[in-house]
């Protein structure tokens, strides 16, 4: 279809309009980018107009249940972020989640991201960027830990948008003994910030006031007042008060509001059993004995307990798996008795566990307030003791290497076997993903399978992926998508996106270790197995979730390891499939259960305490009853009532909200859609081949020859996979984008032809045969925000004006043009533009008032509560004074009530100096509402722009 340069400039302009924030089209360019990736649903839009439907706001707390997808709400409000040109960008996550999220935003939103941890956050300090927080152009994805460990740097950056994820790690922020949270709040305390959380509220409406306070101080008061407003009270007008002001910063869908969109699969839990032979029993006796001595010289006192974990790991794992660490303790031996390391010197944790994956995320979260070894030189009687613990370690490692055949490898068949079967039932694809946490266990189960039915059907994937197969199959994948934007230039991303496709056409078993689980997705996978079961909940669920997610069309089979010779194993087991509900189900994890929780890492180490403090089994159930008890304690039933009093609305309001969402977002987005191709045509008409009506062409010339631009194929859509994707946020739609704004729009004749557009539009087709005037303008106007309009007014030679509606639907027509040498307008035109622009800013204005209102409202509110907090406390002086005037009146002698008067009479003093404070901070309070209500005003003055676009006569035939 042709059309002309001035369709083409205003199909630009309209695509890359700034609207205000309260409506859908603000988002309406990144929904289009992302939709083609993502199967976005009305809640998720809904939540992200939410967080910043004011331009007043600070940000958020996004509270969705789990399963919803409140990573794509932070996704959509990244790149709207990104699109605006806004890139200083941060997302907090457990350590574990770090490398999810950087795939999530590559895979889905096409965003680019940088994990800072302490060796890549020293490298860019060597390399001379000061402060490694500052990233051109990419997101930064660091953990809790991190940010609290380099807050000053942090501090420094001046933020556009910082994401927190799993911020009920936070909650507890309002204690003084919060360092964490405290640190980082700090750190961000004039960042816009969006808290991600299924459970902001857990045990105490303290932690709603935590969360908030991190959003917005001016929310609520201090922690006095919010307890005496909020905390204990039975008063439902308090109920309301609260939910009102929690109202504007707090958003929670869930999930029974969202059935209609979202359709979810069932979790199918097999236990595979086994009982380990004479040697592995041996083997793993000996190991517990050793690592509960009192004193070990292998293990230094600030790792202890993060070693201890990690070789319980290994043991758990395979002998495979922790022969090598063996190894590694024995050679640390070996160089404390020649002297070449003393005992405070730290074990290089990757270095000693190389096949554990997992260890710097461990490391990462790990709380290293451990005891610090004292450096001495080693006496005589020490070095009999360290010579006798060698000659231990290295009776393990000769045992370790001796046992060639491991019980839990042997019953593997049989276990993939059963679940094979269920997946026949199913109707689903013959498709496994074995987990371990060991590259050797991954070895050695390799071996198994490749001397099986399923020898040439196995792929592995790890971290490095170094091995001869998955470097065969990264080079036809290369090959495969050489000059597509598949290939995004990244060996490590590039890597994992050909196993993972070389697992759903070619294999039939994934042999995967931790990396696996974080990022990508298996959706056309239907089981799992655990061969290695994660003692954190967190973690498994994030396994699960590779393939229980969003668009999994079957139920997924779960197949647990179970050890039946080891009680604590059993317990552990028990507890993650009965009490947090893992293997089970529609959801998985429940929020309540989750919620008890700060980090899965806490529950891992109380697990690992009772693995480390138990010698009998006695001890085993006496321990494991405790913590379940304790689990079940936090589980409390008030607070479940109160968050659903607090944080939830009405099916019916919310249903129909999303409902009415669901058809603007639907419109915008297929505006989008269509103004694009359109101008992409338009632009690329001497540069590409078109095939057809589809929306689908490849490059024959690169019009943009100093960017480096693919020469396709490209396709619009979903789901597209032979070809690059084309969508607003390409590359090339940019530049095409950028060139039709600047195109040269001189006066002309355009005739539009409605008869051979094949398309029928009843409100035109009354102005065929006639003629008129048509001016298009930008006007934008820059207050709290930036807002764009398009203005086209388009009349016939009769003064009848065409409508909204009628003037987009011509615009979109098959057209040509005719310069001319000027265009004079009709002088009502002039009249109809000055109205129109009248009616934008008096809707602006209207609109930044009842911004500014709220805005007001919460500072009164604020002010009330501090100022409540200061005469509560005179109220109390007051109180104590009053008893002891009665204790005075009554005391039983003289110098009693003399010491009562001498203590009132200290009282009074105190109260009085009270009195003082109040009314010193009292009028500091309103000098800082005001102030912050005349920042206000500032941010409310208008300043605006008109320009012509272009000024054509026109004809529809």
């Amino acid at each position: 279809m042709q059309i002309t340069p001035h369709q083409a400039k205003y199909f630009a302009y309209e695509i890359t309009k700034q609207s205000p924030s309260n409506t859908v089209d603000k988002f309406a360019a990144t929904l289009a980018n992302v939709q083609a990736t993502v199967d976005l649903n009305p809640h998720q839009i809904d939540a992200a107009l939410f967080a910043f439907r004011s331009p007043l706001s600070k940000g958020a707390i996004l509270a969705d249940e789990v399963g919803l997808g409140k990573t794509i709400e932070a996704g959509i409000l990244i790149s709207q972020k990104w699109a605006e040109r806004k890139r200083k960008l941060l997302i907090i996550a457990p350590a574990t989640l770090r490398k999810q999220w950087s795939q999530e935003l590559a895979d889905k939103f096409f965003i680019p991201s940088t994990i800072l941890e302490k060796k890549s956050f020293d490298q860019q300090i060597k390399a001379g960027n000061l402060n490694p927080f500052h990233q051109k152009d990419s997101v930064v994805i660091c953990s809790y830990q991190f940010v609290r460990s380099k807050d000053a740097y942090v501090k420094q950056m001046n933020w556009d948008l910082v994401i927190i994820d799993e911020a009920h790690r936070l909650r507890n922020v309002y204690k003084p003994t919060n360092k964490v949270g405290n640190a980082i709040k700090a750190a961000l305390a004039d960042a816009p910030k969006i808290l991600l959380t299924a459970t902001p509220l857990q045990n105490s409406l303290l932690e709603l006031y935590g969360l908030v306070s991190i959003i917005d101080e001016h929310t609520f008061g201090d922690v006095k007042s919010f307890k005496e407003q909020f905390v204990g009270t039975q008063d439902t007008e308090d109920y309301q008060a609260l939910k009102s002001r929690l109202k504007t910063v707090c958003q929670r869908t869930l999930r029974r509001q969202v059935l209609e969109y979202i359709k979810y699969t069932n979790r199918i839990p097999i236990t595979q059993e086994f009982f380990p032979s004479e040697g592995e029993q041996k083997l793993y006796d000996l190991v517990s004995d050793y690592l509960q001595r009192e004193k070990l010289f292998a293990l230094p006192k600030s790792q202890r307990k993060l070693m201890t974990l990690i070789l319980r790991k290994l043991l758990a794992s395979s002998t495979f798996a922790i022969a090598g660490t063996l190894d590694a303790l024995s050679q640390r031996l070996q160089d404390l008795e020649d002297a070449q390391k003393q005992l405070s010197d730290p074990l290089d944790i990757e270095a000693t566990t190389p096949d554990l994956e997992a260890t710097n995320e461990l490391e990462e979260e790990w709380d290293d307030e451990e005891e610090i070894e004292v450096v001495t030189t080693l006496s005589n009687e020490q070095r009999e003791e360290l010579r006798h613990e060698k000659a231990l370690v290295d009776e393990f490692r000769k045992l370790a290497a001796s046992i060639q055949k491991n019980s839990k490898g042997e019953v593997l068949l049989q276990a993939l076997k059963k679940g094979f079967e269920k997946l026949s039932e199913l109707g689903a694809l013959k498709k496994a993903v074995i987990f371990t946490e060991s590259t050797r266990t991954q070895q050695y189960l390799l071996k198994i399978l490749e001397e099986s039915e399923y020898k040439g059907k196995v792929v592995l994937f790890n971290g490095s992926n170094s091995d001869p197969r998955s470097k065969e199959i990264y080079k036809s994948w290369l090959q495969k998508y050489q000059g597509t934007d598949k290939v995004t230039g990244s060996p490590s991303a590039d890597m994992r996106a050909a196993l993972v496709e070389y697992f759903k056409n070619d294999a039939v078993v994934l042999i995967a270790t931790e990396a696996a689980a974080e990022g990508i997705n298996l959706q056309f996978c239907s089981l799992i197995a655990n061969y290695d079961l994660p003692w954190n909940p967190q973690r498994i669920e994030q396994r699960i979730g590779r393939c229980h997610r969003y668009g999994q069309k079957h139920d997924v089979v779960v197949v647990n390891f179970l050890n039946k010779a080891n009680a604590a194993d059993q317990r552990v087991y028990e507890l993650l499939d009965e009490k947090f509900k893992l293997f089970n189900g529609v959801f998985g994890a429940s929020d309540e259960v989750l919620g008890t929780l700060e980090s899965g890492l806490d529950f891992e180490k109380k697990i690992a305490e009772i693995y480390q403090k138990c010698r009998s089994p006695e001890q085993i159930e006496f321990e494991f009853n405790t913590l379940q008890n304790e689990l079940e304690d936090n589980i409390s039933s008030r607070m479940t009532d109160t968050k659903k009093k607090l944080l939830e609305n009405f099916d019916e309001e919310v249903q129909e909200k999303l409902k009415v969402g669901k058809k603007l977002a639907e419109e915008a987005l297929s505006r989008q859609d269509s103004w694009l191709w359109q101008l992409t045509r338009y632009f690329l008409n001497d540069y590409a081949e078109f095939k057809g009506e589809e929306n689908h062409f490849i490059l024959i010339k690169n019009p943009f020859p100093k960017e480096n631009i693919h020469s396709g194929p490209y396709r619009t859509g979903k789901n597209v996979e032979d070809a690059n994707l084309y969508r607003v946020g390409h590359p090339l739609a940019q530049k095409v984008i950028e060139s039709c704004k600047v195109l040269d729009t001189k006066p002309a004749e355009i005739i539009f032809n409605l008869t051979k557009s094949g398309r029928k539009i009843t409100a035109l087709e009354s102005f065929i045969g006639c003629s008129g005037y048509m001016t298009v303008d930008h006007y934008q106007i820059r207050s709290l925000e930036t807002e764009d309009y398009i203005l086209p007014h388009v009349m016939d030679e009769q003064n009848i004006e065409l409508d909204a509606d009628m003037v987009s639907k011509l615009m979109t027509l098959p057209a040509e043009f005719i310069s001319v040498d000027s265009i004079v307008l009709p002088d009502s035109f002039k009249e109809k533009v000055q109205t129109r622009i009248g009616e934008i800013k008096k809707d602006a204005i209207t609109r930044n008032a009842s911004y500014y209102d709220e805005e007001s409202e919460k500072l009164d509110l604020w002010a009330d509560d501090k100022q409540a907090s200061f005469r509560s406390e005179l109220k109390e002086y007051d109180d104590e004074i009053k008893a002891l005037k009665k204790q005075a009146r009554n005391a039983a002698n003289l110098p009693e009530k003399l010491e009562l008067e001498k203590k009132r009479r200290s009282l009074e003093k105190k109260r009085d100096e009270a009195w003082k404070q109040y009314d010193l901070a009292s009028k500091q309070i309103n000098e800082q509402k005001d102030a912050l209500i005349d920042e206000l005003g500032k941010r409310l003055q208008q300043q605006t722009e008109l320009t012509n676009l272009f000024k054509v006569k026109w004809k529809i035939i």
